[in-house]
């Protein structure tokens, strides 16, 4: 929609109000509601948001080792421009319009911390190659029968999930629930996060939903307003949904799996197929999957951005260890699928739902195109069978601290990315790690506290 389109359905149907949100740098959802003329009056300059936002981390304590804002620089305002191609309403919340933004400036150079800018520098990039990006992410999550305020009064203790036992793709399971399972669907079709599919995972009260594929930046956006939307839903059910990647040592983790292929510019023709090859893999697509592999050490943040992260990628638990790529093999990192020319595509199967899908697909793509550039080799042969022992081609950092080291280290990531965002991004992992170590966990009281 253009601005004289959105005025007119503003105009035409009274509506006095406008909310607004982009995603800070761990992928949550920053904004406002305001005033229609505020709107209106905005679109041309952005409207001034306090960049405090890229300046503190998920529960808003502020960065001491970064440099785009803080005490030294006043937390002053920078402007967020709307992306009116993200129109949509909220079904749940009387239909007000939304929109997301981002803090790309008019003059085309871009807030480095701003991930959202961030995918759409990769995705032009992507276009001046002559590729048309088709991508989606699918979630799995745990739904309980809490809410914000009863996980405060347990302290996050004796959670009760909202069914129990593993029922893996179980038809009763969500029948028990149909009012819950149905308004995710539905309210999300609605607003326009259209699922592909919805079903229970293994695990007490977990699902897992495939959002329907779309040009990348669609995509992204589409993930990020599933992740916030599904909270909101839930919680209108009295039901409290967490992405964490793995909130429980005895049960499976959340992944956040991202499907991609390339297209030809008009969408005609799948560049990853190749009738001729004997898997049906073109060139375009092996030299895609070899630059993920080549850039995998050095992006690892990207794809597990959290202390938490790690916990989910151990042997055994659905989630990859080593570098590795494997057709339909889902003990690899790397999983190609290739049933049929139109669904011929990657899986990058690294990512948890706890990423931030902006910055996960930025990793995806970006390593792919720079496989591309420099016609690499794909020189590793595939998995057959347990992709956790094979290790020949080295293993994924077990720990944030050590990732976040080999990216802000790496020449890859700032040829890739800009050095600005490698040294904020890596410092902000940084940052969360120094919060988890000055912090006494409950394993330590339990093994120390009274016998050691």
């Amino acid at each position: 929609m253009n601005k004289e389109q959105v005025v007119e359905y503003l105009n035409k149907n009274n509506i006095d109000k406008v909310k607004f949100a982009f995603a800070d740098i761990d992928g949550i959802l920053r904004g406002k509601v305001i005033h229609k003329q505020k709107f209106i009056d905005g679109l041309q300059d952005g409207y001034g948001f306090c960049d405090v936002v890229f300046g503190w981390d998920s529960s808003d304590t502020c960065y001491d080792n970064t440099s785009v804002t803080g005490w030294h620089t006043g937390y002053p305002d920078r402007p967020c421009r709307i992306d009116l191609d993200t129109f949509r309403t909220v079904p749940w919340e009387d239909n007000i319009p939304f929109f997301l933004g981002d803090f790309s400036k008019a003059d085309g150079t871009d807030l480095h911390t701003c991930s959202r800018s961030l995918l759409k520098k990769i995705t032009q990039q992507c276009h001046e190659m002559g590729f048309y990006p088709e991508f989606a992410q699918e979630f799995e999550w745990f739904n309980f029968n809490e809410t914000s305020q009863t996980l405060q009064e347990k302290c996050f203790t004796k959670l009760q999930p909202l069914t129990p036992g593993m029922f893996g793709y179980s038809i009763l399971r969500t029948s028990q629930h149909s009012d819950y399972y149905y308004d995710l669907f539905n309210l999300l079709a609605k607003f326009d996060v259209t699922l592909e599919g919805l079903h229970t995972e293994t695990g007490p009260g977990v699902y897992e939903a495939a959002i329907l594929h779309d040009h990348v930046l669609k995509a992204a956006d589409k993930a990020v307003l599933f992740k916030t939307a599904v909270k909101e839903i839930a919680s209108r059910h009295n039901i409290m949904a967490s992405f964490m990647a793995k909130w429980s040592e005895a049960l499976p983790g959340c992944s956040g799996h991202i499907h991609q292929s390339l297209w030809d510019g008009g969408k005609t023709e799948n560049l990853f197929y190749s009738a001729s090859d004997a898997h049906n893999m073109s060139d375009t697509f092996k030299h895609y999957l070899a630059g993920q592999l080549y850039c995998l050490p050095h992006l690892l943040p990207m794809y597990a951005p959290t202390i938490n992260s790690y916990k989910r990628l151990v042997e055994g638990a659905w989630a990859p260890t080593t570098v590795t790529w494997g057709f339909d093999n889902r003990t690899a990192a790397l999983r190609v699928l290739h049933p049929s020319e139109g669904y011929t595509r990657l899986e990058t199967r690294i990512p948890g739902s706890d990423t931030n899908p902006y910055l996960a697909m930025s990793a995806a793509l970006a390593s792919g195109l720079y496989g591309i550039k420099n016609k690499l080799p794909l020189d590793i042969p595939p998995t057959v069978g347990n992709g956790y022992q094979d290790t020949k081609n080295g293993k994924l950092q077990s720990n944030l601290h050590d990732a976040a080291i080999d990216m802000q280290n790496s020449v890859i990531a700032k040829e890739l990315f800009g050095e600005g965002f490698v040294d904020h991004f890596t410092q902000t992992r940084l940052w969360e790690c120094k919060q988890f170590a000055k912090h006494v966990t409950d394993w330590e009281l339990k093994r120390y506290f009274e016998i050691i």
